[in-house]
């Protein structure tokens, strides 16, 4: 499924310029700001005029680099665009789909290499290791590519393919995810029952429940040794129905179970797993302030209830941030994969 296009808030203006002149000299400066260019996503249309969509964050990009070029001797100017001739809205937006295209078969590459370089049968430790290592540096990287994807590149489905068959070789055991106890998915209206104190694993899967599975759903919270009555459905507590599996938080496991195809679902989950399982696996840039956030809720809100409430408006706004069809935000009586 190729990732749906962003809609960000337009300033003015359907794009905005940054126009520039750099000194001839020193050498390094001239790289350096295109590098900086590179990284906040603007895509050349001739020499020296660079073009990002019309949107607050550009705007605050460009207008930092554009004080970058002044201290450096240089002039740049920052303005707003609409294309009447010669190029069309449709060739700009291309523009940006192919060179995120590129950036996306890069790490499509490098994976694939990785694969083929990994052994047949079992890893070593060191062999393991260095393999995760280079498997978290190409997440980081398509999170930054993701960041600047402003029109849904296609190839974002194939860098991660790439990276979840590295995945896979890593970790078997993972590639189907685990059923509840029974084998088959919880009815409607549910217990679903986890530990006190809930912090992001918790909030996250919660608010994921009761959006994407059980709209019905009701929530206790326990002591760590809990005795499940009949009928409840125990998350993220040890032997739970559903919880964390080798390296994955239970957040998680829910996606891999009952929506595997909605990439914002999976892009929270790697926020989520960063947060909870503190081992920087996929360092996507949201990850920091998401768990900022999610630290004052648990700050200020002592009761679980109301914290699942203040996490669930957040995690509304993170899913929406992502972008998602119609058919993922679908409750879950109406989901195809859910009946």
């Amino acid at each position: 499924m190729s990732r749906p296009e962003r809609s960000p808030r337009v300033i003015g203006g359907r794009w905005l310029l940054l126009i520039h002149q750099l000194p001839p000299k020193p050498d390094y400066f001239r790289v350096k700001i295109w590098r900086r260019l590179q990284r906040v996503g603007a895509v050349a249309i001739k020499n020296s005029v660079y073009v990002l969509p019309g949107t607050d964050q550009a705007s605050e990009d460009f207008q930092w680099i554009r004080r970058e070029i002044v201290a450096g001797g240089g002039e740049a100017s920052v303005c707003q665009a609409s294309f009447v001739d010669g190029l069309s809205d449709a060739q700009i937006e291309m523009l940006f789909r192919t060179a995120r295209e590129a950036d996306y078969a890069d790490v499509a590459e490098q994976a694939d290499a990785l694969l083929k370089a990994a052994p047949v049968s079992r890893f070593d430790a060191p062999q393991r290791a260095e393999l995760d290592a280079s498997l978290a540096r190409l997440r980081r990287r398509v999170a930054e590519i993701s960041a600047t994807d402003f029109f849904g590149a296609p190839a974002r489905q194939v860098a991660d393919k790439a990276l979840e068959r590295i995945e896979a070789r890593l970790r078997p055991s993972l590639r189907r995810p685990k059923r509840g106890a029974a084998g088959a998915r919880p009815r409607m209206g549910r217990v679903w029952v986890t530990r006190r104190g809930v912090h992001v694993d918790r909030i996250a899967s919660a608010w994921l429940i009761r959006r994407f599975i059980d709209p019905k759903a009701r929530f206790r919270f326990v002591a760590p040794d809990h005795t499940p009555a009949a009928g409840e459905v125990r998350f993220d507590m040890f032997e739970g129905e559903y919880t964390h599996e080798g390296d994955r938080c239970t957040f998680e496991m829910l996606v891999a179970q009952f929506a595997p195809a909605d990439q914002a679902l999976r892009a929270i989950g790697e926020i989520v797993h960063d947060i909870d399982c503190k081992d920087a696996k996929f360092g996507r840039p949201e990850t920091p302030g998401f768990e900022r956030l999610i630290a004052g809720i648990a700050r200020a809100q002592r009761k679980d209830e109301d914290r699942l409430a203040r996490g669930a408006g957040a995690l509304d706004a993170l899913y929406e941030s992502f972008g998602s069809t119609p058919a993922e935000r679908a409750p879950a009586s109406e989901r195809a994969n859910l009946g």
